[in-house]
């Protein structure tokens, strides 16, 4: 008897999957093909685009209803935005920059700290090493400031003063960002225009205006587009106090958190620029909940003299035939955890007569 295969149009699976059934959301959504149209008026930065070029209209709807397609990650981009725009929107308007360009990040990052290409970009704006390097991020093994809100704005808003000057034009300088400027003048010299909309370049840079117009269009009017976000579905803005911290030494990140009267995870949420679990030796800017500035560095200083104190009294001097794992079992603490508290290169031997800080399992923070 052979069994009967049964098909399921894709349209029944997805809204299956989706639970549209059970959806809060309305089932009337817009439709597809009168969300893109009457867009007439479309500009980026100031800069129209030529939508009566069907060529020029094709992309543009590609990317708007690839974009309305995914409706999880344009949720995301909305609930975000208020926790993240307002402070790019200052520094675009004191540095008297488009608007416009803020939506450049949600394009390239989905406003995300910790968002990474496959050619080695970080951050909310996406920023390679040396560019970012270039213009004035600190990045090390202890600090990547491609990751820090403020800091990889201000430091777009340099890189795009500076593309500007050298482009002309708002929409070949976000090409440039994306391309690289040498790649982009070299086009412009062979193809013999400096119409971004004329430029055959590569696909992710012709896709990437359109991608930016796409962000910009729902920001601007999710309603239109089927997103009925309410205020209060909003994630909140951010809050902190931002204080200067002096560390002597390396101070464990758990420490500066007590201080400031909150946890690990919640540090290093306000400052993801921040690497591991120590904050380094030297002079740091860095953000904490907001209210605990009152009081913090007599707090802090607390901590650090008692820290100092207990370290002193939880050496262990290496004897000979000990290894990590032999000294781990012997405290029975976890081998990851001494090697976190001991900073421990896992690639350099260790040695008899070498010192570790071994805290007891039960110790309380």
């Amino acid at each position: 008897m052979k069994t009967k295969i049964f098909l399921i149009p894709a349209i029944v699976l997805f809204l299956a999957v989706e639970g549209y059934s059970a959806s809060t959301e309305p089932v009337d959504l817009p439709s597809l093909v009168s969300s893109v149209k009457n867009m007439d008026a479309l500009s980026f930065c100031g800069e129209r685009v030529p939508l009566e070029n069907q060529d020029i209209q094709e992309r543009f709807e590609k990317e708007l209803l690839l974009s309305i397609w995914d409706r999880p990650q344009v949720i995301l981009w909305l609930k975000r935005s208020r926790r993240y725009l307002p402070y790019i929107e200052k520094m675009l308007q004191e540095n008297r920059m488009p608007d416009d360009l803020k939506y450049l990040a949600i394009a390239e990052s989905a406003l995300r700290p910790h968002a990474g290409s496959r050619k080695g970009a970080i951050g909310f704006w996406q920023f390679l090493a040396d560019t970012g390097r270039k213009y004035g991020l600190i990045i090390d093994e202890s600090i990547d400031e491609r990751r820090n809100l403020f800091s990889s704005t201000k430091a777009a808003i340099k890189y795009f003063k500076v593309l500007y000057q050298s482009m002309g034009a708002w929409t070949l300088s976000a090409a440039a960002y994306n391309m690289g400027e040498e790649g982009l003048s070299a086009e412009i010299m062979v193809q013999h225009t400096r119409d971004y909309y004329r430029l055959y370049l590569p696909l992710e840079t012709q896709r990437f205006i359109f991608r930016i117009l796409s962000v910009k269009l729902i920001l601007l009017d999710p309603v239109k587009f089927g997103f009925n976000i309410n205020d209060d579905d909003y994630y909140s803005p951010l809050e902190f106090d931002r204080i200067t911290i002096d560390c002597f030494q390396e101070i464990p990140l758990s420490l500066i958190a007590k201080a400031s009267g909150t946890d690990f995870k919640a540090l290093k949420d306000l400052n993801p620029e921040i690497r591991g679990h120590y904050l380094a030796e030297g002079t740091h800017t860095i953000l904490i909940p907001k209210g605990a500035k009152q009081g913090f560095n007599e707090r802090y200083k607390k901590r650090v003299k008692d820290y100092q104190a207990d370290k002193t009294d939880r050496i262990y001097v290496i004897k000979e035939g000990d290894n990590l794992t032999s000294i781990a079992e012997k405290f029975d603490v976890p081998l990851t955890v001494l090697i976190i508290w001991n900073r421990i290169d896992l690639n350099e031997p260790i040695h008899p007569g070498d010192r570790l800080i071994i805290y007891p399992k039960d110790k309380k923070e």
